[in-house]
């Protein structure tokens, strides 16, 4: 008996230590959440792919240089039950973003908030 509670205390404890981990990996440290940053551009690629579904637009800056942005998304799964499909972009599409940008400024950046034109 004592066996089996050592056992069970064991497998409670690794299951916290993974839900753990996989809480770490979702986190939003290596971004700035106090300045949203929004971004207009032109869709270059949408891939609706597991784990994360991606996006990648091209912005021309203040000097006029075009810069190619990354973003992430959730699943494509929960996407999915929100209306969104891997035809819903189209690439040159005009597109306006809003998101977290990375704390060492690099361009990619997640958690888009996605507020669309297309025309």
């Amino acid at each position: 008996m004592a066996n089996k509670l050592i056992n069970f205390f064991h497998m409670a404890l690794g299951l916290l230590i993974i839900s753990a981990l996989a809480f770490a990996h979702h986190g939003a440290a290596a971004y700035d959440t106090s300045k949203p940053a929004t971004i207009k551009g032109k869709m270059v690629e949408f891939l609706f792919i597991n784990p994360h579904c991606q996006l990648y637009v091209e912005v021309t800056d203040e000097k006029g240089n075009v810069v190619k942005w990354a973003g992430e998304f959730t699943n494509p799964s929960t996407l999915h039950r929100h209306g969104w499909s891997k035809e819903m972009f189209k690439p040159g599409d005009p597109i306006t973003l809003v998101g977290d940008r990375a704390k060492n400024g690099a361009t990619p950046r997640t958690d888009w908030t996605l507020i669309w034109t297309l025309i």
